[in-house]
């Protein structure tokens, strides 16, 4: 079967492809997904639900065999940590379909440092206008915003906040923090409500914002799912076409170009097992040479995190109205010497899990949100396609990643303490996403009950609920130990900091001298013809953002290109 594009995934850049490169009736394309469908009017209730608790855990729409190593080898304090689960959507709409609906541009300097970088045509002014293209914003207008786009951005307004959520802003404001009306237009420090792609209490995945049933009736775009690519057809160096097992039978489809689309960590896995990437990573699994590209799956990206939980009295919770559990976000500078401003990024999270002991914890999220940590990687398990990579995020290899999470964690603390905070929060730990809590949240009958026996407890007397926390919850020093003690704090931060599912750079854009540099600032791959990256694997650095809306811009510019250059 013949194309004119083949698109390797239909995750949040493969939606945004198809959509735009089929609008010319004269072009054929091809989306390959490798998870199921979903009916846009009929979803799953986890994926349309504003609240993306139960969403991330359901194995129906992720890798559920994808784990990812942490920490860095210069980081760690003792044995290195075994690899753990790192969900990534494989579904439609890819990880649009289960993320928590954050709508980040992130600041202008971070993509005039893209074409400082190399990537010439990526600098702020130049990719606002794809910003705008992409969103239907609700609340705000004028140049830095569009209002005719496919995705809804809105805020959820104070007037729905629980009582979590406005002592988490007052003790901001109380730190002398202001208060922003826009965090996309406003770029320097302040608290805000988060943007977030949802209407009327429903997420708007990047399927329901591209693919709707006017698009998917285009005679020239094929859309199919549960279609596992398992490998790119060359000639040469000209990438002809792929092959997927669809449906227990392997069917070979060519085309004109095949664009990857599948992510930071899938897309260098299709060309590591072509044979293109580093040449003696590949030698040692036997898979001949067709081009060396030295930064295929090198220099990985993740924004390094901690977080501080802790028991919310009754009347601070989350009440009926809006489902979303984050209401207040807070963007600051550290102040840590050779760190730019706006270098962190905190949440106030209201409820920490779908469960009924989730409902009864709140927590702050704080991150390193212009990270230099970037040595991480994506390598080959196995020649089998079924064998998902190797991924090593190697979080806080730059020692100012580790100094700005202790920086950090004493805000948090500074705030959990607070007034405003204290006066409907008690009993605050050192929060983990450890293994026993990833068990407790994957949604089923057994952790439902085991949860509401376990907050009824936490709801009694105060000595019961610290005996609890201290004995089932807590995960290491309490939170008095680490403020305490430095050494003590700076090994919590190694052990404990955990990514936010925002993998990229893996595939990076930039100039023709770039020895790193795996595609050219249209996507196009070095070296090869008929193959390019569309996806958060090109970013040449991760910006201070949620991922997800910078791969939408990047999707609907690479689009544009696309088109103006057939």
């Amino acid at each position: 079967m013949e194309f004119e594009k083949i698109i390797v995934g239909g995750g949040t850049a493969g939606c945004v492809l198809a959509n735009r490169l089929s609008a010319s009736a004269q072009r054929r394309v091809l989306l390959l997904e490798a998870g199921p469908d979903i009916d846009s009017k009929n979803p799953p209730a986890c994926l349309a639900d504003s609240y993306p608790g139960t969403a991330y855990y359901d194995s129906r729409f992720n890798w559920v065999d994808l784990k990812a190593r942490i920490q860095s080898d210069m980081a760690t304090v003792g044995p290195r940590d075994a690899a753990r689960k790192y969900e990534q959507g494989r579904v439609i709409g890819g990880s649009s379909s289960i993320n928590g609906q954050q709508s980040n541009r992130g600041t202008p300097a971070d993509y005039d440092e893209w074409a400082a970088k190399g990537a010439t045509g990526w600098n702020w002014d130049s990719v606002l206008p794809y910003f705008n293209k992409v969103e239907r914003d609700l609340d705000f207008a004028g140049p830095l915003h569009g209002n005719a786009g496919p995705v809804v951005h809105r805020r959820v307004p104070e007037s729905e906040w629980c009582d979590h959520a406005r002592a988490v802003a007052a003790a901001m404001r109380a730190q002398r923090y202001t208060l922003l009306q826009d965090q996309n237009a406003e770029f320097g420090d302040g608290f805000f409500a988060p943007v977030i792609a949802n209407e009327n209490e429903r997420r708007i995945a990047a399927s329901d914002a591209y693919l709707d049933a006017s698009v998917r009736a285009r005679p020239n775009l094929t859309v199919i799912c549960n279609a596992f690519v398992t490998s790119l057809i060359f000639e040469g160096r000209v990438c002809k076409g792929v092959a997927a097992d669809i449906d227990g039978k392997s069917i070979r489809f060519t085309a004109g170009e095949v664009i990857l689309a599948s992510g930071a960590i899938h897309t260098p896995a299709h060309l590591l097992r072509a044979g293109i990437g580093p040449a003696d990573r590949l030698r040692k699994l036997g898979i001949p040479l067709l081009f060396e590209l030295r930064g295929v799956g090198q220099r990985l990206m993740d924004h390094p995190s901690l977080s501080l939980a802790s028991f919310l009295t009754p009347s601070a919770r989350m009440k009926s109205g809006t489902r979303r559990h984050i209401q207040v976000a807070l963007r600051y500078s550290s102040g840590i010497p050779e760190c730019e401003p706006g270098d962190m990024f905190m949440l106030g999270v209201s409820r920490t899990a779908w469960h009924s002991i989730g409902a009864r914890i709140g927590s702050l999220v704080n991150f390193v949100n212009k990270t230099y940590s970037e040595t991480g990687t994506v390598t080959l398990s196995s020649r089998d396609p079924y064998r998902e990579p190797s991924v090593d995020l190697n979080l806080l290899s730059d020692y100012r990643d580790t100094h700005r999470l202790m920086h950090g964690f004493r805000l948090m603390a500074q705030l959990q303490s607070s007034p405003e905070l204290a006066a409907v929060t008690s009993d605050a730990f050192p929060a983990s996403y450890s293994e026993r809590v990833k068990r407790l949240g994957i949604p089923n009958r057994r952790n439902a009950l085991l949860s509401s026996a376990a907050s009824a407890l936490i709801d009694g007397p105060q000595f019961i609920r610290k005996l609890l926390i201290e004995r089932l919850v807590r995960e290491g020093p309490s939170v008095a130990e680490l403020l305490s003690d430095e050494r003590l704090l700076e090994d919590y931060v190694k052990k404990s900091v955990t990514g936010v599912w925002h993998a990229s750079c893996t595939c990076r854009m930039g100039a023709e001298g770039d020895r790193m540099a795996v595609t050219d600032p249209s996507g196009r791959v070095r070296g090869l013809g008929g193959l390019r990256v569309a996806d958060a694997s090109l970013f040449p650095t991760i910006p201070r953002a949620n991922t997800n809306l910078p791969t939408l811009m990047l999707a609907e510019k690479l689009a544009d290109d696309i088109v103006a250059n057939q």
